[in-house]
């Protein structure tokens, strides 16, 4: 089976209403929490990629019970220091950094050796950004100089600890809280902002966590040893999905889209705060909340008249998984020069992103200029491709697949796209959406 996939032709004008891939943040969360809850905790829209697939692998690993029943999922948890291992267990996290990374920190009071190894991308990301405070608490880590594989040894003995997070990192933030979960005492974090879904995961579970805002960090207190019961949760849309959606109608002619039922959380919107301020006019309707979580319908329609923008630095954990591999499309045909800065986290993903998103513009022609981790977008408004293009080689990751076909479908010209078996990690059904909505594109269907 092919494991690329080749367009040539725009999409049609289409009016149409979808639903995205459940997220993926939230699955892997809900998994975690649920293997350390004291119960059966039922798991409703669970997304069923490699990634959350892998994480119900890894608390299998763990000693914790499992059955999917319909569309949901039991998970059996054992509470807190339940999990039993057996000696010299091996967890493979795939593609997923929030597994690995959380997963270490959960890992917390195992006895015996836990070894998590990842695939090719993951096993070249850096680890000791979580490792290194996890120390602290007196877990025994060793890893390969910073890098998968990394052994965990956990204690009987943890401390808290105080540790200021200052690179906006969800993962780094989670692995301590749940390393928190399991110690004595009040491990306290100032954390620079990012996404919340597990201080909002706990505060639903009635878990002593205090979260203060101040500026641009939160403080975060949590109160570790206090068993909780098995939950019940229906996991809302994937705004970072939705994002390659929002992005294809908007550069689309003549098209509507309504996205039904999107996690809209005020730390995952900066992708539809920096559209709007360039003049995408997206609009959230049917608001509502979900156990902490603000769920809203997405309706976007085609624009042809982008305005260039000075993108806010502190929109960038908001955006991080959608941040200039999606908006650069759109920056692309702005009018004016587009300008992010402190880009550095996106080097940080499972592909060096910064450096793809300035090579993909090269490629279609928009020029770039780079400074650090700055870089200037200089739009043409009149871009259309003609020629043809081979995108290769950005390490299976499934966000710059899914940016290049859109691109493929808005921009023009004859592409061949590889690695379409990434979109497995996160977004399943990405090509399938796709076919619904009248794309002409030459890949094999799979059963999903």
């Amino acid at each position: 089976m092919t494991s690329y996939i080749f367009i040539n032709r725009k999409i049609n004008s289409y009016k149409k209403k979808i639903e995205v891939t459940s997220d993926k943040s939230i699955s892997i969360r809900c998994i975690l929490l649920a293997s350390l809850a004291v119960g059966i905790s039922r798991i409703s829209n669970l997304l069923e990629s490699e990634d959350v697939l892998n994480s119900l692998k890894a608390i299998k690993k763990l000693g914790i019970d499992y059955k999917k029943k319909k569309n949901f999922f039991e998970i059996k948890g054992l509470g807190l220091n339940g999990y039993k291992p057996k000696k010299n267990t091996i967890i493979n996290a795939g593609n997923s950094g929030t597994l690995a990374r959380c997963i270490i920190g959960i890992c917390a009071k195992i006895k015996n050796q836990i070894k998590i190894v990842g695939d090719k991308s993951l096993s070249k990301r850096d680890f000791s950004r979580v490792t290194e405070p996890l120390k602290n608490f007196g877990l025994k880590i060793k890893s390969k100089n910073g890098f998968l594989p990394v052994q965990i040894q956990g204690s009987n003995f943890l401390r808290p600890i105080k540790f200021l997070e200052n690179k906006g990192s969800a993962q780094i933030k989670t692995s301590l809280i749940f390393c928190g979960l399991n110690t004595p005492g009040t491990t306290i974090i100032r954390a620079k902002k990012s996404r919340n879904h597990t201080e909002l995961l706990l505060k639903n579970l009635k878990i002593p966590i205090k979260v203060k805002s101040k500026g641009n960090y939160d403080d975060i207190e949590i109160r570790g040893l206090n068993q909780f019961k098995a939950f019940n949760y229906d996991v809302p849309g994937d705004i970072s999905s939705a994002s390659f959606f929002i992005v294809l109608t908007l550069l689309s002619k003549k098209s509507e889209l309504l996205i039904k039922k999107v996690n809209i959380n005020k730390t995952r919107l900066g992708i539809i705060k920096i559209l709007n301020m360039m003049n995408a006019k997206i609009k959230l309707q049917n608001k509502r909340f979900y156990k902490g979580e603000e769920i809203a319908d997405i309706f976007v329609k085609s624009k042809n008249n982008f305005k260039s923008i000075n993108c806010p630095s502190s929109l960038n954990s908001s955006a991080i998984d959608e941040l200039l591999l999606i908006i650069c499309l759109v920056s692309a045909k702005a009018k004016g020069i587009s300008i992010f800065k402190d880009l550095g986290e996106l080097n940080k993903k499972e592909s060096k992103r910064l450096d793809i998103a300035i090579k993909f513009l090269k490629m279609i022609g928009i020029k770039t200029v780079r400074k650090k981790d700055n870089i200037k977008v200089y739009g043409n408004p009149n871009l259309k491709l003609s020629g043809k293009y081979d995108v290769r080689n950005f390490l299976k990751d499934h966000r710059v697949f899914m940016m290049s076909t859109v691109a493929a479908l808005t921009l023009g010209g004859d592409w061949k796209i590889h690695d379409k078996n990434s979109i497995k990690t996160s977004f399943p059904k990405f090509l399938n959406i796709l076919d619904k909505l009248g794309a002409k594109i030459n890949w094999k269907k799979e059963k999903i």
